[in-house]
């Protein structure tokens, strides 16, 4: 049960995000250009996110157990640390870049266009790299 509910979660994300334009990378980067042709209807879709979202985590902060049985995990840590602005900081300068973060990317990975395709083959290998320098860290 655990592997549809996480798959039709999966499929509503992915819904969500063509429908409202996040995995357009055209309308991503009109967002994202302040000092230009600025495109704020993004700034809707964040905004409808947070609002549709914040009942449901309210919900779950009182709970220790998910729907299905599970424990609830969620984020305990509130400090800013270095790793966290740093991984920021890559997350935003290379959505800016490409356009596309991992969730649209996977979310249009089968359009076919190599773009999308090696945006998923760095993000792949950069999440590889995070792995064997935690495992390196941890010794």
């Amino acid at each position: 049960m655990g592997k549809l509910t996480a798959m039709l979660a999966g499929l509503i994300f992915g819904c969500g995000l063509l429908l409202s334009g996040m995995a357009n990378p055209a309308k991503v980067l009109g967002f994202l250009d302040l000092a230009g042709a600025w495109d704020p209807s993004l700034l809707l879709v964040m905004v409808g996110a947070i609002a549709v979202a914040a009942a449901p985590l309210a919900w779950a902060k009182r709970r220790t157990q998910s729907l299905l049985g599970a424990p609830m995990q969620l984020p305990v840590k509130r400090e800013l640390d270095p790793r966290l602005i740093g991984g920021s900081l890559l997350f935003g300068i290379g959505w800016g870049i490409a356009g596309i973060c991992p969730g649209p990317a996977v979310a249009i990975l089968l359009s076919g266009h190599w773009q999308v395709i090696l945006f998923v083959l760095a993000m792949l290998a950069g999440m590889l790299l995070f792995s064997a320098l935690e495992r390196r860290r941890a010794l």
